[in-house]
């Protein structure tokens, strides 16, 4: 199975974006799924339904930042190339979809939602793009470790 179809799984199961996109790479990270998990749960809905950066960009985020990310504050060099892969992801994310920002995507007008999340009914799975935004997040992560090895 594909990173993308592992993410979009997670979603269905009723996961937030970010948890999703994560869960995908969880064979590549040294944390085990329930701290993966905690880690990303404040993600979804674009920061805890605030409808800012969308959770499965985010998702990307922490998942270069276990595999890639610096572990010392000494280097702005390490933290410059850290930020050129955190960009390099989120434009492709944006150049796919057209934004990064959640109520963009979701066609929202709405800048801060209600903290209580939709059901996830048949209903909301055909008005949300989330699992096919969440198998795009994880398909431009795929991509950018397979050219880029940690």
């Amino acid at each position: 199975m594909t990173k993308r179809e592992l993410a979009m799984n997670y979603f269905k199961e009723g996961y937030n974006c970010a948890q999703s996109v994560v869960l995908a790479f969880a064979d590549m990270l040294e944390l085990d799924k329930s701290t993966l998990l905690k880690m990303s749960s404040s993600f979804g809905g674009g920061f805890g339904r605030l409808r800012e950066i969308c959770g499965s960009v985010s998702g990307m985020g922490i998942v270069l930042g276990l595999l890639y990310g610096p572990d010392d504050s000494s280097s702005p060099e390490d933290k410059a190339a850290h930020y050129k892969r955190i960009q390099e992801v989120a434009h492709a994310f944006e150049e796919k979809n057209g934004s990064i920002v959640c109520r963009d995507l979701l066609g929202l007008s709405v800048k801060h939602d209600a903290p209580t999340p939709e059901a996830r009914t048949e209903d909301y799975y055909k008005k949300r793009p989330c699992v096919e935004l969440v198998g795009d997040s994880a398909e431009i992560l795929e991509e950018y470790i397979s050219k880029n090895p940690y």
